[in-house]
């Protein structure tokens, strides 16, 4: 017999941390024709995650959402017209569940996980067959349960531009030790590339360089980071890719690492506001190419996972694992930056 209740948190308000509520025996939706029964068996946190409770996500939110993207578990039942997975298959979630080929659309960007639908942080949840994929062979779930966001995002940054997709022998910039910058780093050293990375503290810079980074800038020893990044590349042509994280606060000086016809992916802004930025203008000036994504889709995540597999590539997980009831602790240790590579949550045995 299927399962009716789980356990869950819902983001009720939007009052910070404390606008997360536990529900201990919350209904499970019923299955439908092509509907897939998972037992989640570990998650992730993403800065999204920590944004959403304190009422500061600029994209589409139900009330009530159960948080979380990002997920890994095993299949317990199936809709009778569901081709793609059967019970026992280990499986991992998708972003945006709509999002399944080519650009992202208005009506799958309002698919997203945590966000517009109910998310992973629950012991059982229902999903449509079309928004899992297949967890990779050489990873345990919880390592599986990191993919979703900060990995099909970073891999986007790096292949989403086909025609200026990374290439062997090109050079990346990475900025800090998130989640995303640290799989944009496995990626491009597993295709060969050449990386520099950013971060504030020896510590990091050492596990940075463990990691496979060629050069390693301390942003705070060295403002003018962006300049120095060009001058390691041959000729100091500057970057072919630069992923960006931070935001308005970082963008000047990826722009002064960026090389002609580089591109800059700008995936977040956990650097925070700052109306003191470059302009339209700096685009032209620098003659890249700027832009702004989202994840990515089900072929991406799958391609992506090939390569994982291939190259026997591991996630760079944080050694504390916190449990299901602890999400709130989990939430802190990440806004206070604590964390190295993804955090991740034991949702279920």
């Amino acid at each position: 017999m299927a399962p009716t209740t789980t356990k869950q948190w819902n983001v009720q308000g939007k009052d910070g941390f404390e606008s997360l509520k536990f529900n201990e025996k919350a209904q499970i939706p019923e299955i439908g024709e092509k509907d897939v029964l998972v037992k989640i068996h570990a998650a992730s946190l993403n800065y999204r995650d920590l944004v959403i409770p304190k009422g500061k996500y600029p994209f589409p939110m139900k009330d009530n959402i159960v948080p979380g993207s990002d997920g890994a578990g095993t299949v317990e039942a199936v809709g009778k017209h569901v081709t793609r997975f059967q019970p026992g298959d280990k499986v991992v979630t998708l972003f945006n569940q709509g999002h399944i080929a080519g650009s992202l659309d208005f009506k799958s960007l309002r698919t997203g996980l945590g966000g517009a639908i109910d998310g992973t942080l629950r012991e059982y949840a229902v999903f449509d067959e079309s928004g899992l994929v297949a967890s990779p062979s050489n990873l345990s779930l919880i390592e599986a349960s990191t993919l979703s966001c900060a990995a099909l995002t970073a891999w986007n940054g790096l292949y989403g531009l086909e025609s200026r997709a990374l290439k062997p022998g090109q050079w990346v910039l990475t900025q800090g030790t998130g989640g995303v910058s640290i799989f944009a780093l496995q990626f491009a050293k597993a295709a060969g590339a050449r990386v520099i990375a950013t971060t504030s503290s020896a510590k990091k810079a050492e596990l940075l360089k463990k990691y496979g980074a060629d050069h390693v800038i301390n942003y705070k020893e060295t403002p003018a980071w962006g300049e120095e990044a060009a001058k390691l590349t041959p000729g100091g042509a500057g970057v072919h890719h630069v992923v960006e994280v931070g935001g308005p606060t970082t963008m000047a000086q990826s722009l002064k690492a960026v090389g002609i016809d580089g591109v800059i992916s700008i995936i977040g802004f956990i650097g925070g506001f700052d109306k003191a930025q470059p302009t339209f203008l700096d685009c032209l000036n620098n003659l890249c190419t700027v832009r702004g994504i989202l994840v990515g889709s089900r072929l991406q995540l799958e391609d992506m996972i090939k390569a994982i597999e291939a190259n026997d590539i591991h996630p760079v997980v944080d050694e504390k694992v916190f449990g299901l009831s602890e999400l709130k602790e989990a939430y802190q240790y990440m806004w206070d930056q604590k964390h190295f590579g993804k955090l991740t949550i034991k949702v279920a045995e």
